[in-house]
């Protein structure tokens, strides 16, 4: 991926206040971002032929949260090499340690990052 391609981005998070200062600090950035405000809405976007280059995934959400999504998305043949960030307020080793063995990338805890250091963190799995 060249320095100025956009990175396509799904953001799954049910917080409309958290979601739209990732939408706009994401697309501040350069990238391009269609939001999900639960694990339903994220698949049914991945299925109308939305293919990001990265997920960044919130766990707690209505309908299926986002272990639910994550198992989901990885029997998906089209979409089980998308790389997934968990974004969760969940920090319990248990939860972190779920994450990683249904096949998240990786594990960032949203009040230890700020959306700069989020963005740092995609370029490195893209």
């Amino acid at each position: 991926m060249t320095e100025n391609q956009k990175i396509k981005i799904l953001l799954a998070e049910d917080d409309k206040f958290i979601s739209k200062a990732y939408q706009d600090g994401l697309r501040r950035a350069g990238h391009e971002v269609v939001a999900a405000y639960d694990g339903v809405e994220a698949m049914q976007k991945l299925k109308e032929g939305f293919l990001p280059d990265i997920i960044l995934l919130d766990l707690i959400m209505p309908e299926k949260n986002g272990f639910e999504t994550l198992e989901e998305l990885k029997k998906d043949n089209d979409l089980k090499n998308i790389p997934v960030i968990i974004l969760s307020n969940l920090g319990q080793d248990t939860d972190i340690q779920r994450g990683r063995e249904l096949g998240a990338t990786d594990y960032l805890i949203k009040s230890n990052f700020s959306i700069s250091e989020v963005i740092e963190k995609i370029k490195t799995f893209i």
